[in-house]
């Protein structure tokens, strides 16, 4: 609680929370003015949230993106708020969480504390940042975090985004009212024609026989973005059908924080114009060894595959297919259109393949497993 004028005259000497009342605080002020005078008051409260959500459409080849940023802002803080300037931290402000923690205690700021020795109480700013800093080893210097609910008072009427620490600040133009329990979502950002890059992937071990769509691009300046950190928020991409500016709906998808320049791959989920089916065409076992009973002690177990690559596209795709082994000891053989191979890691083979609108492409891989004591002959 601040005097807005006369302040030489006017001193708050106190803030008491009396016993057995909830949500009731008790200002003692001394003043040698008589008459009225403005104040400010700032306080924390719990119950307010806001998360972001981006609308995406992709250009037909879906190589471009437009893409809007929104923040949806929700009050279930008890109480409504009228005419409200709005400003939205972007990070882990951990002062807040343990606050919000507090403020569900019988009573927030703790039990009432005992006078000190100069004969006023802390302010409950001071109280908490104390508290933190002893708990958590958080909160090192106060005014960096309590800046954050002072800085942009005064601001032209637009989203100003700007960088405080390891944070930034979002002041949203205007004032707006938000009643108790209700919602109100507000633009962020807007960008067109963002370079990406749409393609499938195909992984028995994460997604069972479904192909998954995804769309790369990054938070950077090449990619016509970068300007401020992308909170968490929500993914829902379409795509325009250039028939009569229909939007097709695509995918979403959940993220957390994107810094600047790193880099956002989005899963959209099944493809059902994308599929991709492997097909056991042959097996036998081969080299075996035995021990000195005459057991079969190691042996090759020889797989052949045929994988089928279908596009029903009007547009050409990029396919990532994962092979995963259940054992680190193998060699593999692949021949016809299976694109680029590369060893992903020890159990798993990559390929990376094109594919033409409305085409198939077809490979084959012959595997070999070593089991049993032919481990020891294996070489990578």
């Amino acid at each position: 609680m601040q005097p807005k004028s006369a302040g030489d005259k006017i001193e708050v000497a106190d803030l008491r929370f009396p016993a057995r009342l909830r949500n009731l605080g008790l200002w003692s002020i001394d003043s040698t003015l008589d008459g009225p005078v403005p104040v400010e008051i700032t306080y924390l409260t719990s119950g307010l949230s806001w998360r972001a959500v981006y609308m995406g459409t992709l250009s037909p080849d879906e190589t471009k993106l437009q893409l809007s940023g929104y923040v949806r802002v929700q009050n279930n803080s008890g109480e409504d708020y009228e005419n409200a300037q709005t400003r939205l931290v972007v990070g882990q402000v951990h002062l807040l969480d343990q606050i919000a923690q507090m403020a569900q205690r019988q009573y927030p700021y703790g039990s009432p504390l005992p006078m000190p020795a100069s004969g006023r109480r802390q302010s409950s700013e001071s109280v908490v940042l104390e508290r933190l800093e002893e708990r958590e080893g958080m909160v090192q210097d106060e005014s960096k975090v309590l800046r954050l609910f002072d800085l942009a008072a005064d601001r032209p009427k637009e989203i100003v985004k700007e960088g405080l620490s390891e944070y930034f600040l979002y002041t949203i133009e205007g004032t707006e009212t938000i009643e108790n329990t209700w919602a109100k979502q507000l633009p962020s950002f807007g960008a067109a024609d963002i370079p990406v890059e749409s393609l499938y992937k195909y992984d028995p071990s994460r997604w069972g026989q479904n192909t998954i769509g995804f769309l790369r691009f990054a938070n950077d300046a090449d990619h016509k973005l970068g300007a401020t950190p992308l909170p968490d928020g929500s993914f829902r991409i379409f795509r325009d059908t250039g028939d009569n500016q229909h939007l097709a709906f695509v995918g979403s998808t959940a993220v957390k924080y994107i810094p600047v320049n790193e880099k956002i791959e989005l899963e959209l989920g099944p493809a059902r114009y994308v599929k991709i089916e492997p097909k056991l065409m042959d097996t036998r076992t081969d080299n075996f060894r035995f021990d000195n009973k005459g057991n079969i002690a190691g042996w090759d177990d020889i797989q052949t595959w045929k994988f089928t690559v279908n596009n029903t596209r009007e547009i050409p795709i990029k396919v990532e297919i994962y092979n995963n082994f259940a054992t680190t000891y193998w060699t593999i053989a692949n021949s016809g259109d299976f694109g680029l191979y590369e060893k992903e890691d020890m159990d798993t083979a990559k390929y990376t393949l094109t594919i033409r609108p409305r085409s198939k492409a077809e490979f084959q891989v012959e595997l070999t497993l070593f089991e049993g004591t032919r481990q020891e002959d294996w070489k990578p």
